[in-house]
Formats: structure tokens, C-alpha cells, sequence
């Protein structure tokens, strides 16, 4: 795409490029960065989602210095957690993990935070972190069996999609509904847009 600088996402999330895509951004490539996701023993749910999002930006990095078509790229990195507390749920991968983190966030609240970050073409690191309250019904054990069985949780931060079925569980959501899902849309395009990124340049032809 002629007329504006390359850009690459550093997760192959089809949710965050399909949130870039809604924003009229269209990545260049996708750098998914292979980075140990598992929090350190006593680490706080914002240090966790701070320090995973730095990770994949600089993991990124690497792979596009090695890239002629792409140095000099805006990078855009991502990283999400749910927490109840100061307790971190787990990307669930495994039935009984989602099954209890589907327990645990049954008719109470949890915090939802993304951290976003940003390589610029000159190589510096600009990160935002956004918090987002959600609040769940009480969900029976039908509730919670049948959407196991959906499958939707898979591989989702707290077992969970907010996009598909269990969105019909939040009862309460303040903050951002797209930091949920994975890429806080206001917070990304303001940052890209205050490092010189032309935001516009796609809406023309989104339709």
C-alpha cells in the first residue's frame, strides 16, 4: 500500500486484525511473537499485561530489523488480562481451566486490562494500558457446560469471548469494550496517529 508508512502487528489474532481492519488499518505483515506468557510469581495484573506487551513489541522488532521490505515500520503489539483481584486467570487451553475461571467470574466483578505498545520507525517504545471493569451474571452449570461445549473459550484470556456467545453474560462493562475483545481501538489509533501514523488514510476506501 503506497502513500503511507509499513505497519506490522505482532499477534496473529485474527480478533485484533479484524479490530485494526474496523479502525480502517490494514497491517503490512503480522509478526506473531513467540514470548512466554506465563506471570511471574507475584506479579500484579498490570505489570503482567505491561511487561507481555513490551515482550511481543521487541520480539517484533527483531524480526523486522532482519526484514528489508519492513525496517522502518510502525510495530503494534498487544497483550491482555482478565483478573478477579490480584489474581490472574489463565488463557485457558484446557476444559477444566475455563470451566473454573467461568466459576470464579459467575455474578461478580472482574478487571479487564490491555496494554498496548508501540515501536516507532525510529525504534522508540510508547505503551498505554487501559482497564476496563466487567461484571458477569451468575451462571448456572448449564450456562457454564453448554458454552464449554461452544468452544469459544479456547486459548481466551479468563475462558472467555466477549464477542461471541458470552457477551449475552456481561451484565456491566465500564471502560472499553474493545480492550476486551483484544486492541483498545480509541487508545491504539490516538497513539499511532500522535507518532505521525496517517489513520485516515484508509477510511476512504473502508467501504
Amino acid at each position: 500500500m503506497l502513500g503511507r508508512p509499513k505497519f506490522v502487528l505482532a499477534s496473529g489474532s485474527p480478533r485484533r486484525v479484524s479490530l485494526l481492519n474496523q479502525a480502517g488499518i490494514e497491517p503490512d505483515a503480522l509478526r506473531p511473537a513467540d514470548v512466554d506468557e506465563t506471570p511471574k510469581r507475584g506479579e500484579l495484573p498490570r505489570a503482567c499485561a505491561n511487561r507481555l506487551a513490551r515482550a511481543k513489541a521487541e520480539a517484533a522488532l527483531k524480526s523486522v530489523q532482519l526484514d528489508d521490505e519492513l525496517r522502518g515500520a510502525f510495530i503494534l503489539a498487544a497483550d491482555t488480562v482478565v483478573a478477579v483481584g490480584r489474581r490472574i486467570m489463565p488463557k485457558a487451553e484446557l476444559v477444566d481451566e475455563a470451566s473454573q475461571c467461568l466459576r470464579l467470574l459467575s455474578g461478580r466483578n472482574h478487571r479487564v486490562y490491555t496494554s498496548i505498545c508501540l515501536v516507532t520507525p525510529k525504534e522508540g517504545f510508547r505503551q498505554r494500558l487501559v482497564e476496563t471493569r466487567v461484571r458477569f451474571k451468575r451462571l448456572s452449570e448449564d450456562d457454564i457446560s453448554t458454552y464449554i461445549g461452544s468452544g469459544e473459550w479456547r486459548g481466551k484470556a479468563g475462558g472467555y469471548a466477549i464477542q461471541g456467545i458470552a457477551g449475552s453474560f456481561v451484565v456491566k462493562l465500564v471502560g472499553s469494550y474493545t480492550s476486551v475483545v483484544g486492541l483498545p481501538l480509541y487508545e491504539t489509533t490516538a497513539l499511532l496517529g500522535g507518532e505521525g501514523f496517517p489513520i485516515r488514510f484508509g477510511w476512504l476506501n473502508a467501504s
